[in-house]
């Protein structure tokens, strides 16, 4: 199917956000990027976000409803991400379900019309704008970081000097048990002294 591609992107995808998530910790929810400065979005603010943006953009735009309320009961890390792991997997199933006909087809993007395949990727590209902006909080808080697609400064550094990719989690499965238990990550090796950056900053 010539749109299998956006199908196997969103699965991978779902799987990052709930890494980064799994990444902060419940004290960090209210942080904003600059303290005192209420027009950054904060970490929970974040997670409504993503959870209900998605929820539209599939009932709206690509007309995918899941039956289901977008926000957990109980605003927690935990129960965002076991909601957005439940109900990503419902919409993840249900495009695996659709022809390339209906991929091809228009949809209303706001006040425009583009295929449906057009508001995947613009979908896609939207959640992957927001995840990075939570890796930079996790940055300025301190945090260790997983792979999400590649090393990482905590994985080994960088990609040319063989740094592995190290994912926090090996499924959706495995994470959403640790995280309800205390979440025992994969350990981290560092760096070993090698450069994290491309132009480390010089003594």
């Amino acid at each position: 199917m010539k749109f299998e591609f956006l199908v196997q992107t969103y699965e991978t995808e779902r799987i990052k956000v709930l890494s980064v998530w799994s990444e902060f910790r419940d004290e960090d929810l209210p942080i904003r990027p600059r303290l005192g400065d209420p027009r950054g979005r904060s970490v929970h603010e974040q997670m409504v976000h993503q959870c209900v943006s998605e929820d539209l953009w599939f009932r709206n735009m690509l007309g995918i409803d899941i039956g289901a309320p977008p926000l957990p009961k109980q605003e927690t890390r935990l129960e965002f991400i076991k909601r957005y792991a439940e109900d990503s997997e419902k919409r993840l199933a249900a495009l695996r379900q659709k022809p390339e006909s209906w991929w091809e087809e228009p949809s209303k993007f706001f006040d425009v019309e583009r295929s449906r395949a057009w508001v995947m990727t613009r979908r896609l590209t939207h959640t992957s704008h927001h995840r990075g902006q939570q890796m930079a909080m996790l940055r300025m808080l301190g945090r260790d970081v997983h792979s999400n697609y590649g090393p990482t400064a905590d994985t080994g550094g960088l990609a040319q000097n063989q740094a592995p990719t190290i994912y926090a989690y090996p499924n959706i499965a495995a994470l959403l048990q640790e995280e309800a238990s205390g979440g025992k990550k994969a350990p981290l090796p560092g760096a070993a002294g090698k450069p994290v950056s491309e132009r480390p900053p010089t003594k």
